[in-house]
């Protein structure tokens, strides 16, 4: 890609890199982005053996202890399925605990466990080794303005 200025790149015509009329697809611009991103945080959560969507329930379950499973699966924009997946293989790791509610006797609430508690501190340092990757292709200024205009995507 060749700068054009300071916020539109080009591919030159007939270059490897040319995606002709896919250039204008928004779509096809996210997807690349996940694609670099999901790439970049695989590489860097490997060696804690964690998905992204782990790491985000050992996190959302330890700023809400006692956080009932469907209430992660909604916060968190997962399917049930999904969500109860995901806690029967960190719980299989010893990771996190069902147990019952205290607010509601029909929920199991959700705790870390204190292999949890040190994964969880372990993926946060990752995690903020990942965020530097990412933010350091943007200004502060740019990074707020990208995650609102993500946000009213996914909103």
């Amino acid at each position: 890609m060749v700068r054009r200025s300071d916020d539109e790149f080009v591919t030159p015509p007939g270059s490897d890199e040319d995606v002709g009329d896919l250039a204008s697809i928004l779509g096809f611009h996210i997807r690349l982005a996940h694609g670099a991103v999901y790439r970049h945080f695989t590489e860097t959560f490997a060696s804690l053996d964690l998905t992204q969507k782990q790491v985000s329930v050992l996190w959302l379950v330890d700023d809400h202890p006692g956080i009932a499973q469907s209430d992660l699966s909604r916060r968190l924009r997962m399917d049930r399925a999904t969500t109860m997946a995901i806690v029967n293989r960190l719980q299989a790791r010893h990771l996190l605990r069902r147990t019952a509610s205290a607010k509601d006797g029909r929920k199991q609430a959700l705790l870390l466990e204190p292999e949890g508690k040190t994964m969880l501190a372990e993926a946060k340092k990752a995690v903020l080794e990942h965020e530097r990757w990412l933010k350091g292709r943007f200004t502060a200024r740019e990074i707020d303005r990208l995650i609102a205009l993500l946000a009213r995507i996914h909103e």
